[in-house]
């Protein structure tokens, strides 16, 4: 079996100079795929600069298509989100704009370049809108040619309004959490490992 390759797309609003929650949470997710061969890569978008917009490439100093390159040298592509005023980040709709303006780019077969990967969702905050979070993730990704699993969102919130975050008592040690990284790793891998022998069929997903 080829070996899987994992990448993660933290859309914190903090620059990797700066630790994250979100990324603390897609780290148990990591720990798992690691267990089982799979490579896996962090991309924390704010550290890139990916100006507003649904094309490919936007022009001059326009770090995206760095970022869309491990995208399509990925088996599973996880996007791993903060949550404010009850929804993803800002940075997580520019990933998920941007990665929309690619998919009627084709592959061989001339499905959507994003058919045979799989998707998951990580989403972390300490106020309400986790599903909704989560929904909209998952949603974007099966919109555009990636496959949703059955549980594939892992997310962790506090309590309502300022508090604690994940990575903060109690959050590492949530079993509804801990699980759901389980099944999150479990299911993507399962799903990817199927598609590297028998990927989607050409017949009835043509993008002409």
């Amino acid at each position: 079996m080829a070996k899987l390759k994992a990448l993660f797309l933290n859309a914190s609003l903090k620059s990797s100079e700066e630790p994250s929650n979100t990324e603390g949470l897609a780290q148990e997710v990591i720990d798992i795929y690691t267990k089982e061969g799979v490579e896996s890569e962090i991309v924390r978008l704010a550290d890139y600069h990916i100006p507003y917009g649904i094309e490919k490439d936007m022009g001059e100093g326009d770090e995206w298509p760095l970022i869309f390159e491990k995208v399509i040298n990925s088996d599973i592509v996880i996007l791993c989100s903060p949550i404010w005023l009850g929804e993803k980040s800002s940075l997580a709709m520019a990933a998920i704009e941007r990665l929309y303006g690619s998919s009627s780019e084709t592959n061989e077969k001339g499905q959507s370049i994003f058919y045979n990967k799989v998707g998951g969702a990580v989403v972390t905050g300490n106020e309400d809108g986790a599903k909704n979070a989560a929904s909209s993730l998952l949603y974007g990704l099966s919109h555009i040619g990636f496959v949703i699993p059955p549980n594939v969102d892992t997310y962790w919130v506090g309590e309502a309004g300022p508090g604690p975050s994940y990575m903060d008592e109690g959050g590492q040690e949530n079993d509804f959490t801990k699980k759901h990284v389980e099944m999150l790793a479990c299911n993507t891998m399962h799903l990817a490992n199927i598609f590297k022998e028998n990927p989607i069929p050409a017949k009835g997903n043509t993008m002409e």
